[in-house]
């Protein structure tokens, strides 16, 4: 009898790590939320001295030194800190030469999230860190975690919903993730003309104010029915001051990019510069 056939393989988790405090807390985060969701963790480092030398080997007479010894050792030790957190999870190291937001990207067309820290290591590579934050925010082939804090159970996640045309699916990973982790569901939606109405009308009119919000509301309840949701709606123009301020302590702030084609919005790129909870951009 022939063997049946194998299902298609779980997306994995993948999390970039480049031996910095933030890129543990990031391992640390997605291991976690690997673990929770029965997913497998995909370590990445990007070696970027392959960029700028050929000299990647062992110095002479120096047992474990070189660039390339290096490079394996903060890979081998991104490894460990996963299995630190859950010993059975089922964990990958890639190790690629490239300037990270490239490798990064690559290692993650396959995978179901990318998470990364928000800083790196002081100085040029914190100010880099933060530049492929915004890089992967507009070019992720997957939804990205920015991890600035541990996992905190029992905070919400809050998604910043409108009126733009891939809302739905933004709102429907806010759901899968606040579903996964077991939190509160808060949707928010600014509205920067509290007081206008559409000029047009009609079913393919978009939705405005409390009407997209109570829609919004309507949907995730069909997409997790046992899911606690609630809606706030606020008035204002500064829409990242007030989604920054209304995730102040959530777990998760979840947002869409406005631009398909290439760019992350001034309002991502805000909330990425601001927000003091962890963030996720999806599209």
């Amino acid at each position: 009898m022939p063997a049946p056939a194998a299902g298609p393989r779980p997306a994995a988790v993948a999390v970039g790590y480049d031996g910095s405090e933030s890129s543990q807390l990031a391992v640390r985060w997605a291991a976690d939320h690997a673990a929770l969701r029965g997913l497998p963790l995909r370590v990445v480092h990007a070696w970027v001295w392959p960029m700028f030398t050929k000299d990647l080997g062992p110095v002479k007479g120096v047992a474990g030194s070189g660039l390339r010894h290096s490079a394996e050792t903060i890979l081998a030790e991104g490894v460990g800190l996963a299995h630190g957190v859950d010993p059975g999870l089922a964990v990958d190291g890639v190790m690629e030469a490239g300037l990270p937001a490239q490798v990064l990207r690559q290692a993650a067309a396959d995978a179901s999230l990318l998470v990364v820290g928000s800083r790196g290591m002081g100085g040029v590579l914190d100010h880099l860190a933060g530049s492929v934050c915004l890089e992967l925010a507009g070019a992720a082939p997957c939804p990205l975690m920015v991890v600035r804090r541990p996992h905190l159970p029992g905070r919400p996640v809050v998604v910043g919903v409108d009126a733009a045309a891939h809302s739905s699916a933004v709102l429907a990973d806010a759901v899968r993730l606040a579903a996964a982790v077991g939190a509160e569901l808060q949707l928010i939606h600014v509205d920067p003309d509290p007081g206008g109405k559409p000029a047009e009308h009609g079913r393919h009119t978009p939705l405005h104010g409390a009407e997209l919000l109570e829609y919004s509301l309507g949907e995730a309840g069909r997409l997790a029915p046992g899911l606690a949701v609630s809606g706030t709606l606020k008035d204002g123009r500064a829409a990242a001051k007030e989604l920054v301020e209304a995730a102040e302590d959530a777990d998760v702030l979840v947002l869409g990019t406005h631009n398909r084609g290439g760019g992350i919005g001034n309002t991502v790129s805000a909330v990425l510069h601001k927000a003091a909870c962890n963030v996720m951009i999806t599209r």
